[in-house]
């Protein structure tokens, strides 16, 4: 299986979600459309991974209204997606569904809670990284997945085969630190966590979100 991947900035990259697609045997290929402006070809997908980006899907770009074209296409053709954070809020987008400013901004480490069972073995409460200061509105038809205490929002199903989060389950620890001294001044800013970017690192990555992330991208594939 070919698994494109978009990547929208240098220090949001595909952490274990490249860990699985090897792990399983799947060939990567990484696309940066911001930076060089290309994407995949639908017929040369068979499973998209939209990263996350300092952007917004409101944003009058080319490469962003391009990328929802090419998102539009694979939905229609029932193959398996996976939107964390920007990625998830270009699926919503493209269901209608709006995307502004969340109530509070999240940056740093805090639970999301499971909202519904159709995805079995997932744990009732995960800690995960935030690091966002928009939010999606669920689109039409899709499930809510997690939520936290501050947004609610933070994560969908669609048709199965469909999944976006608003928080990152993909970062390991170099991730992390590589997201953090990057954007080290963006969890100080009204940051509703009240993490600096040095106890966001210090925190560490727990332990089960490698396993969810790889739970959630298994399922994905299995709808196929």
């Amino acid at each position: 299986m070919r698994v494109n991947i978009l990547q929208h900035t240098p220090n949001e990259g595909p952490g274990t979600i490249q860990d699985w697609a090897h792990a399983h045997g799947h060939a990567v290929y990484i696309y940066h459309p911001a930076t060089f402006g290309r994407l995949p070809q639908a017929d040369e997908t068979d499973m998209l991974v939209i990263l996350g980006s300092p952007q917004s899907p409101n944003d009058d770009l080319p490469w962003v209204k391009a990328e929802r074209d090419l998102i539009r296409e694979l939905l229609a053709q029932n193959k398996p997606l996976f939107g964390a954070c920007f990625g998830a809020q270009q699926i919503a987008y493209t269901q209608g569904a709006r995307v502004h400013a969340a109530p509070h901004k999240e940056v740093g480490w805090a639970p999301v809670y499971l909202q519904t069972d159709v995805i079995p073995g997932l744990p009732a409460t995960v800690e995960v990284l935030h690091w966002h200061q928009e939010m999606f509105e669920i689109p039409t038809g899709a499930k809510l997945l997690f939520s936290s205490d501050l947004v609610a929002n933070q994560g969908f199903l669609l048709k199965d085969n469909v999944i976006g989060l608003q928080f990152h389950f993909e970062p390991a620890l170099d991730n992390v630190r590589e997201i953090a001294i990057n954007d080290a001044t963006y969890p100080d800013d009204n940051n509703d966590l009240h993490q600096t970017a040095a106890e966001i690192i210090a925190h560490g990555v727990p332990a089960q979100n490698r396993q969810v992330m790889f739970q959630l991208l298994d399922y994905l594939v299995s709808q196929k």
